[in-house]
């Protein structure tokens, strides 16, 4: 992987992003999306006492029970504050805890998850665009706002027509910041305190839903 000519700083927060090669699809099944969720929520964590590949094939229970116990007692890469996985590409909103820890994460994530995707859909090569792109998240106005836009991606970009469809879509934290998750991965202890309650930030998610999806119409006017 190319050296990255801004290193990614410790304590800080970067929003994360990377689509398929070509624009191609990245996710072609649920099992796809449920995939690229395992390893995510796996290789968040330092320290592994398996290998992934090893846990992935336990039974369910086995395999919950693991990672009930990374999260209670291992180390932490990075903490994830959101994401939302799309039709051909990835937004992450991650706040690295150690050293080099986004680098391992997302590149752990990205090579698994494109072993995977080879040989289940049989093909070859690359399947994401180089090397992820990582933007530094400066202030707490940026840090609300660039949650929002992840949040809302599936909508804006037509994944589903209703805007009430967010709030149970499960490959978004949005439903965790909301209260309507089963499963939680991410950190919101950072983003939720900014507002004086869930339904706050929710309503602060879908006033903007409209105007983010019309952006996203034009986007293709402005950008070359």
């Amino acid at each position: 992987m190319p050296i990255r000519k801004i290193p990614l700083v410790s304590n800080e927060i970067y929003h994360v992003y990377n689509r398929g090669v070509e624009h191609r699809p990245i996710f072609l099944s649920k099992r796809d999306y449920e995939r690229a969720f395992e390893s995510l929520t796996f290789y968040q964590f330092q320290n592994f006492p398996y290998s992934f590949s090893h846990v992935i094939r336990l039974p369910k229970q086995e395999r919950e029970e693991i990672l009930s116990k990374l999260s209670n007692k291992s180390p932490r890469l990075v903490d994830i504050l959101c994401f939302s996985f799309m039709p051909n590409h990835i937004h992450l909103l991650l706040k690295q805890v150690i050293d080099n820890g986004i680098s391992k994460c997302v590149g752990n994530l990205i090579n698994s998850y494109t072993r995977y995707f080879n040989v289940r859909h049989e093909r070859d090569g690359h399947l994401f665009q180089g090397q992820f792109k990582a933007v530094r998240i400066e202030t707490d106005e940026q840090l609300m706002h660039v949650s929002r836009y992840i949040h809302l991606n599936p909508y804006s970009s037509y994944v589903f027509k209703d805007i009430k469809d967010l709030e149970t879509y499960p490959w978004t934290s949005f439903p965790e910041y909301i209260g309507t998750a089963s499963t939680k991965i991410c950190n919101t202890t950072i983003i939720l305190p900014l507002f004086p309650s869930m339904n706050n930030y929710k309503k602060f998610v879908f006033d903007q839903a409209n105007y983010q999806r019309r952006l996203e119409d034009i986007k293709h006017l402005v950008i070359e």
